[in-house]
């Protein structure tokens, strides 16, 4: 007799809706540690999505075995979460006691900067870690396109990060990379410059201007970022500053981008908790499957579970 895969939740979900995922892309942390500088002052309203009050609580796995409730979750992608910057393993150590004590996360997308002196020890300390499969390490970007400093310090240009960057390879790990749209043609030169090196692009491009001009920008973009064959895109993270979720303009997006990278290196991920600001994770799950109920179930696979166990070597 076959049995279920197991699951996070451990038993399996034989209900239509019930989706089989992985979840390429989530957080956790818990605020007593004070690890988070981010959350430990007034609650910010220059962040992506405005303000971001609801997410000063803990988020452990816990709660995220109840938001995801419902789904067959297989396992999880954490990816870094803005921990204090001078103890750039500790999040890493302590993740890894997490997936020891709850059996998830199944992998981690760990941080380390790419221009400081002691880049390569960091990233060789991350890379011990069995579970750390890639690095996620914010370049430094303009708030617009019209305010790009080419080969400013810590920018994809800038020779000292590309040095730091090059590491990734040697160390077999990916790079998840999070930019606006308006740096996506600098990140295909980089993602050409190192064709070995996987690369994911996270949050869809970050497509916030939802008009005819600004979707026609980050389209051009995405298309010039997916000529590298070694780029993977997160189909994630719609959610629009001090704007509601719309179910309309993120399907454009979702199907916008699947068309321009294609079913093959399309990556399902929820951006948990943070998306929670605009939508549930049941109503993402579903939305998600909704916009993509033309595809075969061989492509819904692929698509929700099948690439990101390629890409994280799950």
């Amino acid at each position: 007799m076959q049995t279920s895969p197991r699951t996070i939740h451990g038993s399996w979900n034989d209900s239509p809706g019930a989706v089989t995922l992985i979840d390429a892309h989530h957080h956790l942390w818990d605020l007593s540690q004070r690890k988070h500088p981010n959350f430990a002052s007034e609650a910010r309203h220059d962040f992506f999505m405005g303000d971001d009050s609801a997410l000063r609580r803990d988020y452990l796995p816990a709660d995220y075995r109840r938001d995801a409730a419902g789904y067959n979750v297989l396992t999880t992608v954490h990816c870094e979460a803005e921990w204090d910057r001078a103890d750039q393993i500790g999040e890493t150590s302590w993740i890894t006691g997490i997936h020891q004590q709850y059996g998830f996360p199944g992998a981690i997308v760990a941080h380390a900067w790419f221009d400081t002196g002691n880049a390569e020890e960091v990233i060789a300390a991350q890379a011990a870690f069995p579970l750390v499969r890639g690095i996620r390490s914010k370049p430094v970007t303009a708030p617009a396109p019209d305010k790009i400093a080419p080969g400013a310090p810590g920018t994809m240009q800038d020779e000292g990060w590309l040095r730091g960057f090059a590491l990734l390879e040697k160390y077999r790990l990916s790079w998840d990379l999070r930019v606006p749209f308006w740096h996506l043609h600098e990140a295909a030169m980089v993602a050409r410059a190192f064709p070995r090196t996987p690369i994911v692009l996270n949050h869809t491009g970050f497509p916030w201007d939802r008009s005819e001009a600004g979707l026609a920008a980050w389209r051009r973009a995405m298309e010039t970022l997916a000529r590298e064959p070694n780029v993977h895109v997160k189909i994630s993270e719609f959610g629009l500053k001090d704007q509601k979720w719309d179910y309309a303009s993120s399907r454009l997006v979702v199907l916008d981008a699947l068309a321009i990278f294609g079913i093959e290196r399309a990556i399902f991920a929820t951006n948990f908790p943070v998306a929670g600001l605009r939508v549930g994770y049941g109503a993402l799950v579903a939305a998600i499957s909704r916009m993509l109920s033309h595809l075969s179930p061989a492509d819904r696979d692929r698509f929700f579970w099948k690439n990101a166990k390629a890409f994280y070597r799950l």
